[in-house]
């Protein structure tokens, strides 16, 4: 066990991955030289050449159009959107082609692709540098949709994607780069993808939340007058559904937490799907505690835009007392 932050997580799992695998290939703006603006791809042009840590130039829509053609040929890129507002070129390709390549071919064909992407805010950056769009590539048949919230996660999923025979879009929530600390196996291990996990038992109320606003959420557990289960996602598709249900029937009262705005965000999704499966268990509407439907202010002003501990607080109250 070595104790790592969350960007040395993916580091290290891209490192073990391209050794385990040659057609491992990384690709994207600065991964090679730089090692990547936060440093996720740090020494990997050294260790593994430049044919297979390739720097793009700036065009999104050409990483990854490049990006299917390799995995389509049988290759397992692994590419990077420098930051989560300069994703959405991409989705063209991502829409028309990666998403559809198996049903297109009649399963002749696969799209065995990662696309990494920085997202979220809380770190005081500029314009389309702390966008959550998570939402966009849960609508995209065909992707499956990963966030990891601590180093052990962001480790095990990034190799379960990397292994996959399927289009992985892996969001990595910045503000938790190097943030948070922990211990995490040395030897390559694997976190399902579909697979939601409890990360604070409660009988009173559910939090439902992904990528940094779990700890958001753990915070504000913390202090509560209620018993509160936190649920971390991990995989907002293919989604746990089972682990949801479960909880809610317990708890009868749910809350959702995301960064992105709350019109058309991901918890107005699991807020119908719990209203169809565990109507009768709930003692309280369900709650979403989101971003504004703004864009992102910029850096003064960021912290009123985003959940909180005591904002979430705040909920918990209101849901109690309902």
């Amino acid at each position: 066990m070595t104790i790592l932050t969350l960007i040395q997580a993916i580091n290290i799992a891209l490192k073990l991955e391209m050794k385990r695998d040659k057609n491992v290939i990384v690709l994207g703006e600065d991964v090679g030289v730089d090692g990547g603006v936060f440093r996720a791809t740090e020494n990997l042009l050294k260790l593994y050449g430049p044919d297979r840590v390739i720097d793009t130039p700036l065009a999104e829509s050409a990483i990854i159009g490049a990006a299917i053609g390799m995995a389509v040929g049988g290759l397992k890129p692994v590419a990077e959107a420098q930051f989560d507002g300069f994703s959405l070129p991409m989705l063209d390709q991502l829409f028309n082609h990666a998403g559809r390549i198996r049903n297109r071919s009649r399963g002749r064909f696969t799209c065995p692709l990662v696309l990494r992407i920085p997202y979220g805010g809380g770190i005081r950056a500029l314009e389309h540098h702390s966008e959550s769009p998570e939402t966009l590539f849960c609508h995209i048949p065909g992707l499956k949709v990963v966030v990891p919230s601590t180093p052990y996660d962001a480790k095990g999923l990034l190799s379960a994607a990397i292994r996959g025979s399927d289009p992985v879009i892996y969001l990595e929530p910045k503000k938790l780069y190097r943030a948070v600390k922990e211990e995490v196996p040395e030897n390559d291990f694997v976190v399902p993808i579909g697979e939601a996990i409890i990360r604070r038992e409660g009988t009173d109320v559910t939090l439902l939340a992904w990528g940094a606003m779990v700890r958001e959420c753990l915070q504000a557990a913390e202090s509560a007058n209620a018993s509160c289960e936190v649920i971390d996602l991990r995989s907002l598709k293919p989604l746990d559904i089972n682990t949801i249900i479960n909880s809610v029937k317990k708890t009868g009262r749910v809350i959702v937490v995301h960064e992105a705005q709350k019109t058309c965000g991901f918890g107005a999704e699991l807020s119908a799907l719990i209203q169809e499966k565990t109507f009768f268990s709930l003692k309280a509407p369900v709650t979403r505690v989101t971003g504004l439907d703004i864009i992102i202010p910029l850096p003064k002003l960021e912290h009123y835009y985003f959940p909180d501990a005591e904002k979430i607080g705040k909920a918990i109250n209101e849901v109690m007392s309902y």
